[in-house]
């Protein structure tokens, strides 16, 4: 009888996974350029890309997963398993929409896919705690709480967060052409103010969790310690991503920070939204 209920909650938990996958990549699967990356990136680029999403569906499994986990080897299959979800959950909609067939050659079929597929996975992990209302979190929810408000536990979910966010926008022309378009006052003060965003809306507004860390440390504290640091891993994803895209190709250094800096914008509001997603 155990077993039956172990395996059907695994098997909810993979329902549920199957959906956030779905939810939280379609708008991805159905953009322009990232059709076309998936033949035209490196493939060194698009490995590294692939091994270092590993770590981060770890650690998301550490927190939400299918089942509960116990130790390291759980998570990191219960992350395979994620990035599974998401191969296939990301083939069906491209079958679907007509984006892969049979003329493409296995290289570019599998391109496209894998690079969306790790989108995708996020979405299924994150889906644990957004669909599932038996899920982790409420079965474990001191342990993990506490851990997740450590830290280091809120940095990994900004980082988490700034990746998902900025994935789709780094894909396409239209960062450039804002980043040409601005001037240099107008990106400081983009810069400025989505250091701003960043502080208000995580550690102002007072969301679950976060009320202690305030009340325990001053202003300066806190900003220097979480949204200065956040908005670094926003910067530091933002240039990551455009790398593995190939899209900083070319570029003088001034306009490979200008578009950083354009791109650190929606993945400061990621960084920000991580918390209150998980």
């Amino acid at each position: 009888m155990a077993n039956s209920g172990t395996n059907r909650y695994f098997l909810e938990g993979l329902a549920r996974a199957f959906a956030g996958a779905v939810i939280f990549s379609f708008s991805i699967i159905m953009t322009l350029e990232m059709w076309s990356l998936g033949f035209t990136i490196p493939p060194y680029r698009l490995i590294i890309y692939i091994f270092f999403s590993i770590p981060l569906l770890v650690g998301l499994s550490h927190f939400v997963g299918f089942k509960e986990t116990e130790n390291i080897v759980d998570d990191v299959i219960d992350a395979f398993v994620g990035y599974a979800v998401g191969f296939i959950s990301t083939a069906i909609l491209m079958l679907l929409f007509g984006l892969i067939n049979s003329s493409m050659s296995l290289y570019e079929i599998i391109g496209k896919i894998s690079l969306q597929a790790v989108t995708a996975a996020i979405g299924a992990m994150y889906a644990q705690s957004q669909l599932g209302g038996s899920g982790k979190n409420a079965d474990n929810n001191s342990e993990k709480e506490e851990e997740l408000e450590s830290y280091w536990g809120e940095l990994f979910l900004m980082f988490v967060g700034a990746i998902f966010l900025a994935m789709n926008p780094a894909a396409t022309e239209e960062i450039y052409l804002i980043a040409f378009k601005m001037s240099d006052v107008q990106m400081i003060l983009l810069a400025l103010g989505t250091l701003a965003i960043m502080h208000a809306f995580v550690y102002s507004v007072g969301f679950a969790g976060e009320e202690e860390t305030t009340a325990k440390a001053s202003f300066w504290l806190v900003f220097l310690r979480f949204t200065v640091v956040g908005y670094a891993i926003a910067l530091l994803t933002s240039f990551y991503l455009l790398w593995t895209f190939g899209s900083l190709g070319g570029l003088a250094f001034k306009n490979m920070l200008e578009v950083t800096i354009v791109l650190a914008f929606p993945a400061a509001l990621g960084a920000a939204a991580s918390r209150v997603i998980l």
